[in-house]
């Protein structure tokens, strides 16, 4: 095997817009602008719940490479597939790709937290390495045994884009932005709470994000979104160029999610000059750039309320915040500075 060449193994398809897939393929094509050969494997199924057919479909596919051959698992799938990589786990180059630990998801039960739990901790054994993309993140894949040496944090990168200009908009509502898959993880409901008492100033709220991945969620954000009428606006999963325009058509980002093992989104954000608000939830307390937002424990509804309320009230403050946030857009990453990080990782363990 070629010395900088690797396989990403993914749990569906590397063009689904979440900020995990957007970080495995943004680093992979940009491991490939420096050289690197990689080749992409999409994993079949319903990850991190596979049926039998979709870990004999793995083990047949991991069982054909060769010896010595470097891949790098998305910790979606691979903290399913303990079984499946023990015989291969000392002839293969094994590294971990952990967005968050699988355990962490919101709405698990306490049987199911724990079987995942216990499934991932057994994989993250079998691995030369794992790289994580926060340093809070690396804390719990830590708290799982795995040593902290061979723990990498190789933060994601941000596309470079023109910061809306200082101006103030012409006169009406202010336009919120929140950018997240309708899951429970993310807060909506928190948010859609928190407007519903906020209803006498002027605001309209823009959701980006599928809900085609937990119907049921979807289905009661909806309705918890029905009293607001047409203040909130649905506008599902968008391409690129789509969402670029919501991120410049927006005043405030707002992202109330109860965990994140880093918030993209958030970042992006920063990178269009957007004042944002958000909450303390897993890595969020690092993400968010000093001056760039307001900040809230997770989870707490009336804190979230009053931070809104503030930034929807007062202009002066929506500016200054929008001010930081041009300012901290400059000192970003770049997706090829992660990518050499990440190679580094790699020739490491090659």
């Amino acid at each position: 095997m070629a010395r900088r060449a690797c396989h990403f193994l993914l749990p569906g398809d590397w063009h689904t817009p979440t900020g995990g897939y957007t970080y495995d393929r943004r680093i992979a094509l940009a491991l490939r602008e420096l050289g690197w050969t990689v080749t992409p494997h999409a994993l079949d199924g319903t990850w991190p719940w596979p049926d039998e057919a979709d870990l004999a479909a793995a083990s047949a596919r991991i069982a054909a490479w060769p010896d010595g051959t470097l891949v790098v698992a998305d910790g979606l799938a691979f903290g399913a597939l303990a079984e499946v990589v023990r015989p291969h786990a000392r002839r293969l180059r094994w590294v971990a790709l952990v967005h968050h630990p699988l355990h962490l998801e919101t709405g698990l039960d306490a049987a199911g937290s724990a079987l995942l739990r216990a499934g991932e901790t057994q994989a993250l054994q079998q691995v030369r390495q794992v790289i994580v993309v926060s340093h809070s993140t690396a804390s719990e894949v830590a708290a799982m045994g795995v040593p902290p040496a061979r723990i990498a944090v190789v933060e994601p990168g941000t596309d470079p884009v023109a910061p809306r200009a200082a101006a103030p908009r012409p006169g009406g509502p202010v336009q919120l932005l929140c950018v997240a898959t309708l899951t429970p993880r993310k807060g909506h409901a928190l948010l859609l709470e928190a407007l519903a008492g906020l209803q006498h100033l002027p605001w309209v709220l823009h959701l980006v994000g599928s809900p085609e991945r937990d119907l049921a969620t979807a289905e009661h954000l909806r309705a918890l979104a029905a009293p607001l009428g047409t203040r909130v606006v649905w506008h599902g999963e968008l391409p690129g160029a789509a969402l670029h325009a919501h991120y410049a058509a927006a005043d405030v980002f707002v992202l109330p999610s109860l965990y994140e093992g880093y918030g993209m989104v958030v970042t992006e954000a920063v990178a269009h000059g957007l004042p944002v608000v958000t909450t303390d939830g897993g890595a969020l307390a690092h993400t968010l750039p000093p001056g760039t937002g307001l900040q809230v424990p997770a989870g707490d509804v009336a804190a979230l309320q009053a931070a809104l309320q503030r930034v929807l009230a007062d202009a002066a403050l929506r500016e200054q915040l929008a001010a930081g946030a041009r300012a901290a857009a400059a000192a970003l990453p770049g997706w090829p500075q992660q990518a050499a990080r990440f190679a580094v990782v790699l020739e490491a363990v090659a």
